[in-house]
């Protein structure tokens, strides 16, 4: 018998951490292999992380709420097959509580580059009344709290940031600032926001809300965003796709949509404008020979975004099948760490929600984000006379160090032509 190790994987180019949602077996539970461990949140997906082994789950390290490093340990699991990829060829000991400390995983509030996670600090006499990581430990210190003073509801007694939080809440932080001052006098937290629990209601973040929100305030940081539209008259797709719908569905059991039209013209777009699917480096632009075209979904917790892979090389069947299979699969939390991973650029439907112009937030550490608008009858002066047409924007928000106004807009004036022009004989089969 030996123990192999669950660790954090990679779930998006990206993303260096993700948190422990909810565990779906308890310790001394027995494990299948490929059978649902855990349910894990990151700010691209959500997703259930099988287990690689087969066996007896003895130890859980990063409990529910805890947000972890990417490689960092999840949890152990008594293994008959030493032999098997992973496993560690120890035997099983009892941990003591200071050991369990220092496999302790890396809170979201640490740096975001990627490595082992940090040791963590136990205070108040050596008696694991309050453990706490380093990052947990500056945000007390931030807030004039005193480490030995506090309970932890995590893990082994672990202090998390939440409890912190909670002290700070409540009105109870310690007056006194930290025993030794540190090089630079933090700024003062201000004060938590009155509530009137007659009118008023605090709904806590859920794992994936606050990740989605720290992602777009990075994203902002990052790069200058610029934005631009342009108007499409949408009214020969329109009609066809009217015409084609249901017997389309009849033939390959999936519903036609507006996205695979504008997928294949989208990709045929980035061939003339190749800057468009790039990332920026401090060597130089990386421009990307394939087109793994990023399909952003909305589900009731945020948004998640699919990765349709090298969506250039498929012919149109396929592409519809390939989106509603990964639409479905997002919607039933079914995507795999692959399917989120390795994205050059993002399309996200807006028009869905009824929204006529939008300002998409860069998905990082793409160059652009396109959106398409809902499609609404108006009258349009065509020549000297006035018709009713079917007109859509579309809305791009591109990277600046990048792209400039000109690119973006001939970008833009390439798909708009194309869908103009659109007839059946547009589609690549």
């Amino acid at each position: 018998m030996g123990l192999a190790q669950i660790k954090m994987p990679q779930l998006g180019e990206s993303v260096t951490e993700g948190t422990v949602d909810h565990w779906l077996k308890n310790e001394g539970d027995f494990v299948k292999r490929d059978e649902p461990l855990v349910e894990v949140v990151t700010d691209k997906v959500n997703a259930e992380i099988p287990s690689p082994f087969e066996g007896k789950l003895v130890k859980i390290t990063a409990a529910q709420g805890e947000t972890v490093q990417v490689g960092a340990v999840l949890a152990q699991i008594e293994v008959a097959d030493t032999a098997s990829p992973g496993a560690q060829a120890t035997k099983p000991q009892p941990q003591t509580a200071a050991a369990a400390a220092v496999a302790a995983p890396q809170t979201r509030e640490a740096s975001d580059a990627p490595g082992p996670a940090p040791e963590v600090t136990t205070v108040g006499g050596g008696d694991g009344r309050a453990k706490l990581s380093p990052a947990v430990r500056k945000l007390a210190a931030e807030h004039g709290l005193d480490p030995a003073t506090l309970r932890g509801s995590g893990l082994g007694g672990r202090v998390t940031r939440d409890d912190v939080l909670a002290v700070v809440g409540s009105g109870q932080a310690a007056a006194t600032a930290p025993a030794a001052p540190a090089p630079q006098k933090a700024p003062a937290a201000p004060a938590p926001t009155p509530i009137d629990g007659k009118r008023e209601e605090l709904v806590k973040l859920s794992v994936m809300r606050r990740s989605i929100a720290e992602h777009m305030v990075r994203s902002l940081a990052t790069s200058p965003h610029a934005w631009t539209l342009q108007e499409v008259d949408v009214t020969n797709l329109v009609r066809y796709r009217e015409s084609e719908k249901d017997g389309f569905k009849a033939r390959h059991g999936v519903a036609l949509t507006y996205i695979p039209f504008v997928v294949q013209i989208v990709c045929e777009a980035i061939k003339q404008y190749p800057w468009l699917n790039s990332t920026w480096s401090d060597e130089g632009v990386i421009v990307k020979r394939y087109i793994n075209m990023g399909i952003a979904v909305s589900i009731p917790d945020g948004l998640i975004v699919p990765v349709l892979k090298d969506a250039d090389q498929r012919g149109f069947t396929d592409l519809v099948r390939s989106i509603n299979d990964l639409v479905e699969r997002a919607r039933n939390k079914q995507l795999k760490p692959d399917d989120v991973h390795g994205g050059t650029i993002t399309l996200n439907n807006t028009g869905s929600t009824g929204s006529v112009a939008s300002q998409p937030i860069i998905n990082q550490p793409q160059a652009a984000i396109l959106t398409t608008e809902s499609i609404v009858r108006r009258p349009v002066v065509i020549g000297d006379g006035i018709t009713v047409r079917n007109m859509m924007n579309m809305c791009l928000s591109f990277d600046h160090r990048i792209v400039d106004g000109m690119m973006a807009g001939q970008f833009l004036g390439f798909i708009k032509k194309a869908l103009e022009e659109w007839t059946a004989a547009s589609i690549r089969l």
